[in-house]
């Protein structure tokens, strides 16, 4: 059976929503997750931990071909340090290639900028809703380069999100 994860708008409770005005680009997806009492952290840290390997190769990929313009290498989504506990995070750590920008239960806001653009991706989850969680990006462009990555990056991203919430949520892990 297909694990349903649906295309929506970005949830107007969210943190992540008093982002949208002048973006460039948003997204979110939803679904309802069977793992339940997890907070937002603990969500991003599983699906990042499940990263399938052909998106690691797209990263491996985009870091090559980006340095040849002086964009930074930023890694790869699932590269977290095992070794540190949820509970030790806080706002302005590195979680993988991100940084927490916000953090709460029910809401992380993890980002990354540069001269470019500027990327942010919340994990927003509603324990009233059957453990409803929606993972939502938001993207504000600066410049021409911005929007030219954006171009490649768009539509690989669509196909990421989705894939990456099925396998994290159809796991035992």
């Amino acid at each position: 059976m297909a694990f349903p994860v649906k295309k929506i708008c970005v949830p107007i409770n969210s943190e992540i929503f008093k982002t949208l005005n002048g973006s460039y680009y948003s997204d979110s997806y939803s679904f309802c997750s069977r793992k339940e009492n997890r907070v937002a952290l603990q969500v991003w840290l599983d699906h990042a931990s499940q990263i399938p390997a052909w998106v690691n190769f797209l990263m491996a990929s985009r870091n090559k071909i980006v340095s040849m313009f002086g964009l930074k290498n930023i890694g790869h989504l699932g590269d977290l340090d095992v070794n540190k506990s949820i509970y030790e995070y806080q706002v302005g750590d590195r979680v993988g290639i991100f940084t927490l920008l916000y953090l709460s239960d029910s809401e992380i806001i993890l980002g990354d900028s540069d001269k470019h653009l500027d990327v942010k991706l919340s994990v927003y989850t509603q324990r009233e809703k059957t453990h409803l969680v929606s993972i939502s990006t938001v993207v504000h462009v600066h410049n021409f380069l911005g929007k030219l990555y954006m171009l490649f990056v768009e539509p690989m991203h669509k196909l990421i999100v989705p894939s990456s919430i099925k396998r994290a949520e159809s796991s035992d892990a």
